[in-house]
């Protein structure tokens, strides 16, 4: 009986992961060939020469002459750390991505540059997720990618768990939100607006101080809740057997900063409601507020565009788009009653 030919457009079956059980036990075995060889695979110093920012910023200016590739552009020997998040095994060479905060570096190894010992060492011991450090010189590849050279290299923190696929990264948005270590470790979108809100952060503090504004403090568990409308969560402080609320807002102590003599105040801190949770509404959240004596709504209108300015510089950004409707950042903002608007 003749068997059917497979279509020349079939593809070959994929192999299945291995579940995850087999890859923790496979790990620990690591783990324990390491140490009985008298590596430490967790909580190790390494001090680093470079962020891979710096490595970015300092040798992608410099040009590899004809036929010079894989040659080392200098002789400084740099220092590296960061997660390895790819990697390329090709026989005799290998390529391997390390992924720090401030952006990614190609690992070049070569059996030949490095000898068995440590190539094996590398190959064997270490795993797409773990932490490590790098030492060696920077070069170009054929493709002319900046790259190191690995001459040594160091598994800071090995990696129990693998990591999710490197070019789709986390899709699961409950795994993202509950797991944000693992989005950002692998999702550059993610890692970036968090470093875009700590700069937002700093920049509204930096504007209200250089405006005069004293940062304070208040009260977050009060024994009456004040400031918004909103039902607040209730804890109990066992030393005075007493029922406190979660501050809904800091408003009201920061007014009697104000009646205190403070005339400029603000605030940036947690605050608490327990209602309705959505994409936009969370129980916990971050707030800033800032109360000036001696001015009006106008006042605070003129405050509130300079901080979005600012920030908006500090980003870089000149126009968004809010509702599809484009928004220049950079011209003065339109001013209307409430009762306008909401009509």
């Amino acid at each position: 009986m003749n068997k059917p030919k497979p279509s020349q457009n079939s593809q070959p079956p994929q192999e299945k992961a291995p579940p995850v059980e087999q890859i923790i036990q496979l790990r620990r075995e690591k783990i324990a060939h390491l140490k009985s060889q008298g590596k430490t695979v967790y909580g190790r110093r390494y001090p680093r020469t470079h962020s891979l920012l710096q490595v970015h910023e300092k040798y992608e200016p410099l040009i590899v002459k004809q036929g010079e590739e894989g040659l080392a552009l200098s002789n400084e020997t740099l220092h590296l750390a960061g997660r390895m998040l790819t990697r390329r095994d090709m026989g005799k060479l290998c390529f391997a991505h390390i992924h720090d905060r401030t952006g990614k570096l190609q690992i070049k190894l070569n059996l030949h540059d490095v000898g068995p010992d440590l190539y094996q060492h590398f190959v064997k011991d270490s795993d797409i997720g773990d932490v490590i450090g790098v030492a060696g010189k920077i070069c170009r590849t054929k493709t002319g990618e900046l790259s190191i050279q690995l001459e040594s290299f160091e598994i800071l923190s090995k990696a129990m768990r693998p990591w999710p696929e490197k070019f789709h990264g986390v899709t699961d948005i409950e795994t993202r939100s509950r797991q944000r270590e693992i989005d950002l470790g692998t999702n550059v979108e993610s890692r970036n607006r968090f470093l875009a809100r700590s700069k937002i952060i700093s920049t509204l503090r930096k504007t209200l101080d250089d405006l005069g504004f004293i940062e304070v403090e208040t009260p977050m568990m009060q024994a009456v809740p004040g400031g918004a409308a909103a039902k607040p969560f209730i804890t109990h402080h066992e030393a005075l057997d007493l029922d406190l609320y979660m501050r809904i807002a800091p408003e009201l102590y920061l007014k009697r900063l104000l009646v205190g003599g403070l005339e400029k105040v603000y605030e940036i801190g947690r605050c608490f409601r327990n209602e309705g949770i959505d994409t936009r509404h969370n129980p916990e959240f971050t707030i800033l507020e800032s109360y000036e004596a001696f001015g009006n709504v106008d006042t605070m209108m003129d405050l509130a565009e300079r901080l979005i300015k600012n920030a908006a510089s500090a980003l870089g950004v000149s126009e968004t788009t809010y509702r599809g409707v484009k928004c220049n950042l950079q011209e003065p903002f339109d001013r209307a009653p409430l009762i306008d608007l909401f009509k």
